[in-house]
C-alpha cells in the first residue's frame, strides 16, 4: 500500500472539501433573502389555521402583507381581538375595531317546509347538482340543496346538514369564509356574531311563487321594514335586508314576520 498516495488523496479530498465550503459560505451571505423580523414576529402571533379568511393565502402570506403595511392589524378573523392587540403592539399602530363574524345560511327551506322537483341520486355534491336540469331538485331555484358542499370544506366542522338544510354552529364557526366561497347558490355570509337578527331567506321572487314552492320563504310583504324603528331594514328585489350598521337586535321585524324566516341570534 502506498501512504504517500493515501494521504495525496486525502489532502485532495480535504481540499476540495474546504474550497466548497468557503465557495458555499460566500454564496449564502451573497444570496441570503433579508429576514423581517417584524414579519417573524407577526407570523408567531397568527394561529396558524391557514384558512384563508383573511384573503390571503396563508398565516405566511398574511404576516408578510401586514408586515408591509398592506394589510390590517385585525385582518385575521380567527384570531381575533387579542391576536390584532398583539400584531399592532409589534407594527406600532391602532388595532381598530375588530368585528367578530359568522357564517350565516340564508334559507329555512327544510325539507318539511321546502319541495323538490325530482328525486336526485347523482353525486352528493350541491357544485355538482348545479349542473343537473334546474341547477339541482331543488324547487325553489335559491334554496340550499343540503348536499354538504360547505360541509366538505370547513376545516372547524362547524356546519351540519339538519333537515335537508346547511346549519352553522356559531361558536364553533371562525369565520374564515371557505363555505360562502364554496356554495354555488350564494346562500351563506358572513354576518356580525353580535348582532341578533338575521333573514334566513335568499329568494328573490314575488311572495305568490315564492309560496308554491317553500312555506319558510319571504314573500317581501315588508311587514318588518314598518316595523322597524330605527330604518334598518329594507325590501329589496322582494327580499328582506338587514342593514347591520343601524340594527340594535331588539327583534321587532323577528315577531312582525308572517313566515318566521326573520332569525334570532338564540334560534
Amino acid at each position: 500500500m502506498n501512504i504517500t498516495a493515501i494521504i495525496l488523496a486525502a489532502a485532495v479530498v480535504g481540499g476540495v472539501g474546504l474550497v466548497i465550503a468557503i465557495l458555499l459560505g460566500i454564496a449564502s451571505e451573497k444570496f441570503k433573502v433579508p429576514v423581517d423580523e417584524k414579519e417573524v414576529a407577526v407570523r408567531e402571533e397568527l394561529p396558524g389555521n391557514n384558512c384563508g379568511g383573511c384573503g390571503y393565502a396563508g398565516c405566511d402570506s398574511l404576516a408578510k402583507a401586514i408586515a408591509a403595511g398592506e394589510a390590517e392589524v385585525n385582518a385575521c378573523p380567527v384570531g381575533g381581538p387579542d391576536a390584532a392587540a398583539k400584531i399592532s403592539a409589534i407594527m406600532g399602530v391602532e388595532a381598530g375595531e375588530f368585528v367578530k363574524k359568522v357564517a350565516f345560511v340564508k334559507c329555512a327551506g327544510t325539507c318539511e317546509k321546502a319541495s323538490n322537483k325530482y328525486e336526485y341520486t347523482g353525486v352528493q355534491s350541491c357544485v355538482e347538482a348545479m349542473n343537473v336540469p334546474g341547477e339541482g331538485p331543488k324547487a325553489c331555484s335559491f334554496g340550499c340543496m343540503g348536499m354538504g358542499s360547505c360541509v366538505a370544506v370547513c376545516p372547524e366542522n362547524a356546519i351540519s346538514i339538519v333537515s335537508g338544510i346547511a346549519y352553522v354552529d356559531k361558536e364553533a364557526c371562525i369565520a374564515c369564509g371557505k363555505c360562502v366561497d364554496t356554495c354555488p347558490k350564494n346562500l351563506i355570509e358572513l354576518v356580525p356574531f353580535e348582532k341578533k337578527c338575521y333573514v334566513q331567506c335568499n329568494s328573490s321572487d314575488k311572495g305568490k311563487d315564492v309560496m308554491s314552492v317553500c312555506k319558510a320563504g319571504c314573500i317581501g310583504c315588508k311587514l318588518c321594514e314598518k316595523e322597524c324603528r330605527l330604518d334598518a331594514i329594507h325590501v329589496e328585489n322582494n327580499i328582506a335586508h338587514i342593514d347591520y350598521d343601524k340594527c340594535v337586535g331588539c327583534g321587532l321585524c323577528a315577531k312582525k314576520c308572517p313566515k318566521g324566516i326573520i332569525q334570532t341570534k338564540n334560534a
